[in-house]
């Protein structure tokens, strides 16, 4: 039962003291909503760009990838000669080497003829280097001159694309030449494109003229089965030149993700959005926990005089912003679904509100309030008997 008592009084009169305002707590419910909504979406938004990110590389089928030094990601790549790519067939374990071409380029509505850019993946057709479905089942269709394959998770700024193939209007310009769209497949945009297109090789080069088939952007190798890929990668890494990155699967979505959490400026943003969050809410909180304090010194002294301990106080303090961390959350997460959808579906690209996200948010959140409260803590020492009475 003293156990019990240790927490429950004091946090009983916590409550009590929150809830005699109104006004107040729910200036400081609106505190804690606020940054937790802050930090949730820039969580959010980090997240639904690390999976854009990746969105092309993960439907890459291969064991090795190979790509310049200087790349800083597929969607920013530079060139290096086939012939590299060729000289990986001398070592055993590799079974096949395929090369990957990728370009920006303008896309031209159907509709609307207005142009807006795309990335654009060329391949040889035969390969089977993309784990997609709907572009294996295209192979004869790739292998025609001037089709394409065009992403229906693309933005709709590019026109309503199905709806145009289903009533036979397939004919448009990428980069000014004109193509057919022969089918659909799924990969989804990124903040480096908002669409995606993918050719054959050899219709990569007619719609990319001034491209070479001998210059390419990066490399595919598939091992033979029982093949070590980490064994591979360092044999290839003292066979090829220097100026050439080898990653496995792992290493390239990795690699990705990097560009955009330390290369790019947008990853700093929205980390630093999400401290500025954290900061937010404590000031709010403190300001709360600190008045609360201050408004009722008076109290507190009466209570010291009785025989309360400072240990009290100290408990008393944690409570309130633990009960505040609660109040706010609850509501802030609530909005955050919503607000997930809503920038999904302006976005088109995935915002997951996973377990692991609600429970780090919480817990960024109860920190916050639990650093309020060591901050108010100091204002317990003006609530000296010896002062009041």
């Amino acid at each position: 039962m003293n156990k019990l008592a240790w927490f429950y009084f004091p946090a009983r009169l916590a409550w009590r003291q929150l809830i005699f305002d109104r006004s107040k707590l729910v200036a400081a419910i609106c505190g804690v909503l606020f940054a937790c909504v802050l930090v949730f979406m820039q969580l959010g938004f980090k997240d639904s760009l690390y999976a854009s990110a990746a969105s092309a590389p993960v439907k890459l089928s291969g064991d090795l990838f190979l790509m310049h030094k200087q790349s800083e990601a597929m969607w920013r790549p530079v060139q290096f000669k086939r012939s590299e790519l060729m000289r990986a067939l001398g070592n055993p374990a590799v079974a096949e080497v395929y090369p990957l071409y990728l370009g920006l380029a303008p896309f031209k509505n159907i509709q609307t003829q207005v142009k807006r850019t795309l990335m654009v993946y060329g391949f040889d057709p035969d390969s089977q280097i993309f784990n997609i479905d709907e572009i294996k089942s295209k192979q004869i269709d790739l292998r025609l001159k001037d089709t394409v394959l065009f992403d229906e998770y693309s933005r709709p700024e590019f026109g309503p694309v199905r709806q145009l193939l289903e009533a036979d209007q397939n004919v448009t310009e990428i980069n000014d030449y004109k193509v057919n769209i022969v089918g659909l497949f799924r990969m989804g945009v990124s903040f480096a494109a908002d669409g995606n297109v993918i050719t054959s090789d050899l219709n990569f080069m007619r719609i990319f003229p001034r491209r070479h088939h001998s210059d390419i952007d990066m490399g595919v190798i598939k091992l033979h089965p029982g093949a070590s890929a980490k064994q591979v990668e360092a044999e290839l890494k003292s066979q090829l030149n220097e100026f050439i990155n080898i990653f496995t699967y792992e290493e390239l979505l990795k690699y990705e993700k990097d560009y955009w959490a330390n290369t790019a400026p947008i990853g700093f943003i929205f980390g630093f959005g999400t401290v500025m969050g954290w900061v937010v809410g404590l000031v709010i909180v403190y300001q709360i926990l600190f008045t609360d304090i201050a408004n009722h010194r008076n109290e507190f002294a009466t209570l010291k005089a009785m025989g309360y301990e400072h240990s009290y106080f100290i408990r008393l303090v944690f409570a309130s912003a633990f009960f505040l961390a609660v109040l706010g959350f609850i509501p802030g997460y609530l909005l955050s679904v919503g607000l997930y959808h809503l920038a999904e579906s302006q976005m088109y690209m995935p915002m997951p509100m996973l377990l692991s996200k609600i429970i780090t948010v919480f817990m960024f959140i109860l920190s916050m309030c639990v650093m309020a409260g060591l901050l108010a803590i100091r204002k317990l020492k003006d609530a000296n008997p010896a002062d009041m009475f």
